[in-house]
């Protein structure tokens, strides 16, 4: 094989597109005290904690523990649930009943060590993590055509952070070392914290002039690291050529569908109805006052 595609065979299974919408959420959830996204965020503390010499699986499951409980609890955190004096075991319950209902439709095998995960430590990150956080990414490109942007962008620290949450769930079912995706993912676009995204247009047009620059932008970045962690990040990027092995399938997969899927968000919302919003998702909910809501909105031609 060496196409870069895994056979038919291979494919994950179709249950795992809904919990990985709710992840590529996180791109797009908030709050006040805090600047950026979940997704962000969650990026440069994996930075930090490998900066600060926190051991790479411990570093994924705190970090894959953490994207899944913030799709029941948004930002509601450790430091969330500290200042309303929620702690110790009582804190850490709320997070695992979170992580287990996040977790109710992926395998049993991606989810060890998930329950009761370490906590990131607290490290710097290198410079490149903010850079790929202000550095959008291109849309859909291709050559000869009219680009296609969808606002809000995402940028490129968010695709690096789901795209690795993705790779640690996939990992099991291609039977790869999930540590080594979970780096590489994250490490995947070291290049566009120098080069601005344009795309498969732009890359096209660069010609015989692409990898030399990706190579040299890459080594920047690089450079900005621990040396011993600069040379584990550079062993790790070894399985993103292709998909020849089974952590080069696990990247691959987890990175197309964080693609995809994040185009698919802009175009499911576009077609979502008010009576999917009402009835289904239930916007005006069960409460004392929901009588005189649903009256309201009849009234005003509004209750779908």
């Amino acid at each position: 094989m060496n196409d870069g595609i895994a056979p038919g065979a291979e494919t994950p299974p179709a249950r795992l597109l809904g919990p990985f919408r709710e992840l590529g959420e996180l791109k797009r959830i908030r709050s006040a005290a805090h600047e950026g996204s979940i997704a962000e965020r969650l990026f440069a503390s994996a930075w930090g904690a490998l900066v600060a010499e926190q051991e790479v699986g411990a570093v994924m499951r705190a970090t894959t523990a953490a994207a899944l409980a913030a799709t029941r609890l948004g930002d509601i955190d450790r430091g969330v649930l500290s200042a309303i004096g929620v702690e110790g075991a009582e804190a850490q319950a709320i997070i695992d009943r979170a992580v287990d209902e996040a977790a109710e439709e992926l395998p049993t095998a991606a989810l060890a060590g998930l329950r009761g995960a370490p906590v990131l430590a607290a490290g710097t990150a290198p410079p490149f993590v903010a850079r790929l956080a202000r550095q959008p990414r291109a849309g859909v490109t291709c050559p000869g055509k009219p680009r296609l942007l969808l606002e809000p962008p995402e940028n490129h620290a968010e695709h690096c952070l789901v795209t690795a949450v993705y790779g640690v769930i996939l990992s099991p079912h291609y039977g790869a070392r999930a540590e080594e995706v979970f780096l590489a993912s994250l490490a995947h676009h070291l290049h566009n914290a120098l080069i601005p995204d344009s795309g498969f247009a732009g890359e096209v047009l660069l010609g015989e002039h692409l990898e030399p620059a990706f190579a040299r932008a890459t080594d920047i970045a690089l450079a900005e690291l621990p040396p011993s962690l600069a040379e584990t990040v550079r062993e790790a990027r070894a399985i993103l050529p292709d998909a020849e092995t089974p952590e080069g399938r696990s990247f691959h997969a987890a990175d197309t569908l964080d693609r995809v899927l994040q185009i698919e968000q802009h175009l499911r919302a576009g077609k979502a109805t008010m009576h999917y919003v009402l009835h289904d998702m239930e916007l005006v909910h069960a409460g004392p006052v929901r009588g005189f809501q649903d009256r309201l909105l009849a009234g005003v031609g509004l209750l779908a």
